[in-house]
């Protein structure tokens, strides 16, 4: 599974990475799909199950080169930097257009499942009574939950904890938005928002060698938040990737089935033409979060004019979105052939 790699494959790499930091924060789009797509998805989640108990041995015994090779570090340390820099830079860019060109960025979003789901299918050559059940569960998995109605927000920390398992699902499962997930579960504006505001504020002082913030009781209960969200995170990937190392050895056709179905059921969730639904008082104001942006509970779907300009234009990205997919399909096969 560890592979040679030439320096553009590096830099691939690290782009994939940007592609999986942008793609794990917006509502609807999935991680996972970036890494299937891009062809490390196994590669990935076979990384992810080398952090076990092996690993901390290694590196409580100092052995730090051995835990890097160990744990496929030269992989997933370029993917993570790719992921980090992206939440830092690239998912702003993503945040900027979300709110200036929102329908064009979900149809390009939407272009890409739909291209994701023919590089996924048309290879898949194993369709059975078994496969063909399978991926009829994944895709009424996949429109159940485009459908669901979001809970209240619950700061318990057992809750955050539960909410950190789940949401980092869109990582290592193709089709499953985390952050969506967190929208269901009425936490995503407290762990995705106003936390991470929270520690973007504490650093900032921090820096400036302001550490007034310990004295802030909402604040530190903030933090306390995000460090057990991110041990959830940090749980659920690890012992997620474990049971989906297992499911691939053991039942690869299965599991691709019901990705396949999965993906086309979550188109759903991506449907460009759709309106927010804001989160409301009971006297029907709206509902700010702590940066004084309205909170989307869910979506209201509805089809488009096809007279419209807006229309064609967003028709357009949703071509340009399956291209992507497309080239990324070309660059696979020529990467094959030059290796």
């Amino acid at each position: 599974m560890h592979e040679h790699r030439s320096l553009t494959d590096k830099i691939f790499l690290v782009v994939k990475g940007l592609c999986m930091g942008a793609a794990n924060k917006v509502p609807g789009v999935s991680g996972g799909i970036v890494a299937f797509v891009g062809g490390f998805y196994e590669e990935f989640i076979y990384s992810l199950q080398k952090i076990n108990i092996k690993a901390f041995k290694l590196l409580f015994n100092g052995r730090f080169k051995s835990f890097y090779r160990y744990c496929n570090g030269p992989f997933l340390s370029l993917l993570l930097f790719g992921m980090l820099v992206s939440y830092f830079s690239v998912s702003k860019v993503l945040d900027y257009f979300l709110e200036q060109k929102e329908l064009y960025v979900w149809s390009a979003f939407f272009g890409m499942i739909l291209g994701s789901i023919y590089y996924i299918g048309k290879d898949f050559s194993h369709w059975k009574k078994k496969t063909l059940f399978a991926a009829v569960i994944g895709l009424a998995i996949g429109i159940a939950i485009s459908f669901l109605s979001p809970a209240k927000e619950n700061d318990n920390l057992l809750f955050i904890f539960f909410c950190g398992m789940i949401s980092v699902s869109g990582m290592a499962l193709p089709g499953l938005s985390g952050s969506f997930i967190l929208i269901l579960l009425g936490n995503y504006v407290l762990l995705l928002v106003d936390s991470v505001n929270a520690l973007y504020d504490t650093f900032s002082e921090i820096l400036l060698g302001d550490f007034s913030f310990t004295d802030n009781t909402e604040r530190m209960h903030t933090l306390k938040i995000l460090v057990v969200f991110t041990l959830g995170s940090a749980t659920g990937l690890v012992s997620l990737s474990h049971i989906l190392s297992y499911v691939l050895k053991h039942f690869k056709h299965v599991t691709t089935a019901v990705i396949l179905g999965f993906i086309t059921g979550s188109l759903g969730v991506v449907w460009p033409w759709k309106k927010a639904i804001f989160k409301t008082t009971e006297s029907g104001d709206l509902v700010l979060d702590t940066n004084g942006k309205e909170i989307i509970t869910n979506y209201e779907r509805f089809w488009p004019t096809i007279t419209s300009t807006e229309t064609w234009w967003a028709l357009f990205f949703v071509i340009l979105g399956i291209s992507i997919l497309l080239l990324l399909d070309w660059y696979g096969k020529n990467r094959k052939r030059t290796v």
